[in-house]
C-alpha cells in the first residue's frame, strides 16, 4: 500500500480577538481549528490501494493581516490592493510565499463562522486577495460554527458560492457545529467523543480526499484548463 500526502490548505474565517460582555471565548473558531487540525494530522484512511495523509498549512487572518503578515502594509483587511493586480516584482516576499502554498494546496478546508448571516469579511478577503487560477481544479470543504443552534449554516451556503467561483469546487458533505464550547475543549479535544455531531468532519473528509486525489491526477495528466 502506498501514501499520498495532499497538501491542504485551512482558512480560518474569524478574525475576532475580542471577548464579548456576556464572556467566553475571545475567538471561538479557535476551538473548531484545533479539532480540524488534530483530526486532519491523524488521518490516515484508505483509498484503495492508498493511505492518505495531510500536509496543513494554516491560514489565519490574525496572522496574515497583522504587522510583518503576508497581507499587511500594502493592503489589509479592506483589500486595498489584489494581489492579482500587482506586478510581480512589487509583491511582498511574504505574500509570494503565501500565494505559492495556494497555489500549490491539493485541496482547501474553510473553517468559519457567519457575520450577519453570511461570509465574514476577513475570509473573503483573505482569500480574494489571490485570483482563481491558484485556486482552480481543486476541492474545497466548509466547516461552520456558530454559538447558537444554526451551527453557521446560512455562512456555508454564501462560501459555497464564493469557492465555486474561485474554482475550488465544493464537496456536496458540510460540518456546521452548533455551540461547540459544549463540544469542544479549548485545545479541540471532544468533550464526548461519541455526539453525533462530530461525526460530519470524517464524512466531508471522506469526500474531499476522494475528489482531492481525482483531480491531482488529472491536473498531473493534463495540466488545468
Amino acid at each position: 500500500m502506498s501514501s499520498i500526502t495532499l497538501k491542504t490548505v485551512v482558512f480560518l474565517g474569524s478574525a475576532r480577538n475580542i471577548t464579548p460582555p456576556w464572556g467566553g471565548d475571545s475567538r471561538l473558531g479557535d476551538r473548531v481549528l484545533n479539532w480540524v487540525k488534530t483530526t486532519l494530522a491523524s488521518r490516515k484512511e484508505s483509498l484503495g490501494s492508498d493511505t492518505i495523509q495531510h500536509d496543513i498549512t494554516i491560514v489565519d487572518p490574525l496572522e496574515v493581516f497583522a504587522e510583518g503578515g503576508a497581507l499587511s502594509g500594502f493592503t489589509g483587511g479592506e483589500l486595498r490592493a489584489p494581489v492579482f493586480f500587482m506586478k510581480p516584482d512589487d509583491i511582498p516576499e511574504a505574500t509570494k510565499q503565501l500565494q505559492a502554498k495556494i497555489q500549490a494546496a491539493d485541496c482547501y478546508l474553510i473553517v468559519s463562522p457567519e457575520y450577519n448571516h453570511s461570509i465574514p469579511p476577513a475570509l473573503s478577503s483573505v482569500m480574494g486577495h489571490f485570483g482563481g487560477s491558484n485556486y482552480k481544479c481543486k476541492p474545497s470543504g466548509i466547516v461552520t460554527y456558530s454559538p447558537g443552534p444554526f451551527a453557521g449554516m446560512r455562512a456555508a451556503m454564501a462560501i459555497q458560492v464564493m469557492c465555486h467561483e474561485l474554482g475550488c469546487l465544493p464537496v456536496s458533505k458540510l460540518c456546521g457545529l452548533p455551540s461547540p464550547n459544549d463540544m469542544l475543549e479549548a485545545d479541540g479535544t471532544p468533550k464526548d467523543g461519541e455526539h453525533r455531531m462530530l461525526n460530519q468532519l470524517p464524512e466531508l473528509l471522506t469526500q474531499l480526499e476522494w475528489m482531492a486525489v481525482a483531480m491531482k491526477n488529472q491536473r498531473e495528466k493534463t495540466g488545468s484548463f
